[in-house]
């Protein structure tokens, strides 16, 4: 056992607890050396044993699950830690990482996936639950367009120039032939996928970008 990873299982839910440690006991190359229900109990624990990886819940008691989880990297840098948890969103998975984790499980994980999520994380492979990865990607690829304009269409992108260019909403319909409340109807969607308020500043975006006049 001189080469098992050693764990650390921190959450208030001894039920919950139990199955973790159950469930990993069964792993040769894994030893379960300590276990907490508590903030403050896992950052005593983690400094007196030194374990390779921590599972620590997200809502714990007391400092609750990030700030521990800060206190714990700061004060075992070489103890890896994973969240697990049955928070599913963006912000707690971002929280979680910027605070130092290495690993984001959702409770309800198989117990043979989880174990090799320990052995991925102590040999330095950050991971991330499948479905919360997705979102993000998906989050990801919209912010990252540089274009704030590619989501209009070019009707839109036309109103939007003539718009620039300081036209009513009436001169618009006259210039490309179509009822003034349709120009206001292609208004409202531009300024919802922009996510402006004015047409002032949808037309100072549609400056920056270039927008076709």
């Amino acid at each position: 056992m001189g080469d098992a990873i050693r764990i650390l299982v921190a959450d208030d839910h001894p039920l919950f607890r139990e199955g973790v440690i159950y469930s990993l006991a069964s792993e040769a190359d894994l030893a379960v050396i300590g276990q907490a229900s508590s903030g403050e109990e896992a950052l005593r624990l983690a400094a007196e044993l030194l374990p390779d990886v921590t599972l620590l819940d997200i809502g714990m008691p007391g400092w609750g699950g990030l700030l521990t989880l800060e206190k714990l990297t700061a004060v075992c840098p070489a103890t890896k830690v994973v969240m697990v948890t049955v928070y599913d969103d963006e912000d707690h998975l971002l929280a979680a990482f910027k605070a130092g984790a290495r690993g984001y499980v959702l409770k309800g994980v198989p117990a043979r996936d989880l174990a090799n999520i320990v052995r991925s994380v102590a040999a330095g492979e950050p991971y991330v639950s499948p479905a919360l990865a997705a979102g993000m990607l998906r989050e990801l690829t919209r912010t990252r367009a540089h274009d704030p304009l590619s989501e209009l269409s070019d009707r839109e992108r036309e109103v939007l120039s003539l718009v620039a260019q300081g036209l009513t909403n009436r001169e618009i319909g006259e210039r490309i032939h179509i009822a003034e409340k349709t120009v206001k109807h292609h208004m409202t969607n531009i300024l919802g996928k922009l996510s402006v308020r004015s047409r002032v500043e949808a037309a100072l975006i549609a400056t920056r970008h270039h927008a076709p006049l």
